[in-house]
């Protein structure tokens, strides 16, 4: 492989105008493409094999028209002091805001006078509007969505306190911000790393173009492929973060040849045969996770997984063609001032790199302890994760959902704020013997008589807990209601569909780490030729994947330190978010893992003893491992601010993840457990030696190359 990529590397450089161009004209492709496609709706959401999908695949079927699914709203009202609901001002500026809901959309199925619908509290002052639309709360218009907070502003201004809550206000946070951040702080790392502003502008300049055309595509496809705007975000976060450590890798490597003395376009050969070999498996290590979400079965996720795996193929190709292009255009400006005129590339004296290894090779048993010690510390919380999916409860205070959550709790009971929606598929004397069967267990607060649909077959009875949604409480009920009736009556809704979510993200979690773990083994003893490599880099992952998770609980289940992230309101872990840090964490980690021990394998290969091969990788690697740690940490922390409490939560993981992987585990324990292994670290059995097929990722093949180079002038001279 190494020789396969020395000379695409050089043929890239030499033709780099060509290169350069393809490349500019698939991004300018790809945009045309977005530009041009129809707008995409918003991806369906479903949950196959689940009791609470199959209640709206029956929905659907017995209740046509109902919009079951649909997006959900309340526009919540409150008497001044003094005044109640019921009085004739309140109640007139409540008729009017009916009206004008009813009025002020065609995807409206609904909207319940709280009159009619007995949806005033017993002390009269609180009442709610509901209001039913036929699309899912990412398909509504703009207009739509308009009309809603029109309606609650105008009946504000006349002396009520007016709240919206429910589903029909969410929408796609902006992360424009965040990701600003992140390329800024990705920038000024890179300038610090490189101490020259061409080299620390190429990665940035490819992961964007790497991104723009992975993003675009996405987009151009979206209506085709129903695809949500979740995907092209995801894409975009890890095609940022892959995009710009390829780039920097090989550009790292590519100096390092310069230093070296060779020619700039053997460097740049050299570079993608040793650093783009590391980048073409740590991008399959990538490819592996983000595929692997196909495991869970949802099928949202599994086009989210090919989406950014498809982003991530982008960035490897881009990273073993494009740089070494640009590089070429870039002449001697990629290399700093000081080594332009003439200043030594390595003066000799250790880095800080050097330094590390050196100590840890001195006290491994320590280093070890410590790490391991101190990750299983911060693990500790993990063992009490709760898991689900955040509700309005959770929001600021400043939202008006948290505040229209507040006074329906205040109101009706907290179990307002998650009504559970069972389906009979029965008559109405099946119906009624649910509604009577369920009136009798506990937790619940009220049952609603059964409504039957036109042909008579099937009923439905909304049941309204005690407790809140994302309680534990709320969760029992579900299954209790599940129990004490028959196969023929179904609980749905938003909350037992976050429930039945919750947990097939739970069951599919083992066997998703088993694949991506198991799939990586293999892959990294095919790269490293080693056991105990792999093995070590595989439960490395784990125990900073358990420590992160461990500090999620803490700051936003336990609320420890929660002011200082802006958590207002604890809660349960979003249930996605194990799965999500194994993809993302992984590919990352794995990123590290290669392109820090490849640079020892690649010196041990070449006959230096493993202490000495250790300090060689953390001489030529750590300096760029840590940049490029630094900026995903960067990328990542910049999603902590933003007012959404999922998208707070994954940029916190993510970025404390990376934090306790790169610098706990593959600077500090994995050179422990190197230097205690010694050569047994590099050991293969024989007969899995002649199995495995070879690879040559540490440049063994370029070595053969060089003595047949150095061979043809004598040849020539003969």
């Amino acid at each position: 492989m190494a020789t396969f990529l020395y000379k695409l590397g050089r043929s890239a450089f030499r033709r780099r105008r060509l290169v350069a161009l393809l490349w500019v004209a698939l991004l300018a492709l790809a945009g045309v493409g977005a530009a041009t496609a129809p707008a995409a709706t918003s991806s369906s959401f479903s949950i196959p094999g689940t009791e609470a999908q199959r209640a709206f695949d029956l929905l659907e079927e017995r209740f046509p028209g109902a919009g079951a699914d649909g997006a959900t709203a309340r526009v919540v009202f409150k008497a001044p002091d003094g005044q109640k609901m019921t009085d004739a001002a309140p109640k007139a500026v409540v008729e009017e805001t009916v009206a004008a809901l009813r009025s002020g959309s065609d995807q409206i199925v609904s909207v319940a006078d709280p009159y009619e619908a007995r949806a005033v509290s017993q002390d009269g002052s609180t009442a709610y509007v509901s209001v039913a639309y036929e699309v899912n709360g990412m398909e509504l218009t703009d207009d739509t969505r308009e009309a809603l907070k029109q309606a609650g502003e105008a009946a504000q201004g006349k002396g009520l306190t007016v709240e919206l809550g429910g589903d029909a206000l969410q929408s796609m946070p902006e992360t424009g911000a965040g990701e600003i951040v992140g390329v800024v702080i990705a920038g000024i790392v890179l300038v610090i790393t490189f101490g020259s502003l061409v080299a620390a502008g190429l990665p940035l300049l490819t992961a964007i173009i790497g991104v723009g055309i992975g993003v675009s595509t996405i987009t151009a496809l979206a209506n085709v492929l129903d695809l949500g705007s979740t995907t092209s975000t995801l894409a975009m976060m890890i095609g940022l973060a892959v995009g710009i450590d390829y780039a920097l890798f090989i550009v790292s490597r590519y100096r390092a040849e310069l230093a070296d003395g060779r020619s700039k376009e053997e460097a740049a050969g050299r570079a993608t045969g040793t650093a783009g070999s590391a980048v073409v498996f740590a991008g399959l290590t990538v490819v592996i996770a983000l595929v692997g979400l196909a495991v869970v079965n949802i099928p949202m996720l599994t086009k989210m997984g090919f989406a950014a795996a498809g982003t991530v193929v982008i960035a490897v190709l881009i990273a073993l063609t494009l740089i070494p292009a640009l590089l070429g255009f870039a002449g001697d400006k990629v290399v700093g001032r000081k080594q332009r005129k003439g200043g030594a590339a390595d003066t000799g004296k250790p880095n800080a790199g050097t330094r590390w290894a050196r100590f840890v090779i001195r006290r491994p048993v320590l280093v070890l302890l410590v790490g391991v010690l101190g990750l299983g510390a911060v693990a500790i919380p993990a063992a009490s994760l709760e898991m689900g999916l955040p509700d309005d409860g959770v929001k600021p205070v400043s939202a008006t959902e948290r505040r229209a959550y507040d006074l329906l709790s205040d109101g009706f009971g907290p179990g307002f704020n998650g009504p559970l929606l069972v389906v009979v598929d029965g008559d109405r004397a099946a119906a009624d013997r649910t509604a009577d069967t369920i009136k009798g267990l506990d937790g619940i607060a009220a049952v609603t008589p059964a409504t039957p649909n036109k042909a008579g077959d099937a009923a439905m009875i909304t049941v309204v807990p005690k407790d809140r949604p994302s309680s534990g409480a709320t969760e029992t009920l579900v299954h209790d209601i599940r129990s004490a009736t028959g196969d023929d009556v179904l609980v749905t809704g938003a909350t037992a569909m976050n429930i039945d979510f919750s947990q097939k993200m739970n069951d599919a979690l083992v066997p998703y780490l088993a694949l991506v773990v198991g799939l990586a083994f293999v892959l990294l003893t095919v790269v490293f030729r080693s056991i105990l490599v792999p093995l070590k880099a595989a439960l490395g992952f784990l125990l900073s994947v358990v420590a992160a998770l461990g500090a999620v609980v803490a700051v936003f289940q336990w609320g420890w330190l929660g002011g200082l992230f802006g958590v207002e309101q604890t809660g349960p872990i979003m249930s996605m978010m194990p799965i999500f840090m194994v993809g993302v964490v992984f590919g990352l980690a794995m990123d590290y893992e290669v392109f820090l021990v490849t640079r020892m394998r690649e010196a041990y290969v070449h006959g230096e003893r493993p202490g000495e091969a250790i300090v060689t990788g953390f001489r030529h690697s750590a300096r760029v491992v840590t940049a490029a740690a630094v900026i995903m940490i960067a990328v990542f922390s910049g999603f902590i601010g933003m007012s959404d409490q999922m998208i707070k939560m994954i940029g916190f993981g993510l970025a404390v993840a990376v934090l306790f992987d790169a610098f706990v585990v593959r600077m500090a324990i994995v050179p422990a457990v190197l230097a205690l292994l010694g050569r047994r670290a590099w050991w293969l059995p024989k007969w899995l030696d002649r199995v495995l097929p070879a690879v040559d990722v540490e440049g063994e093949g370029l070595a053969a190359h060089d003595a047949a180079e150095d061979r043809k002038p004598d040849l020539v001279k003969a």
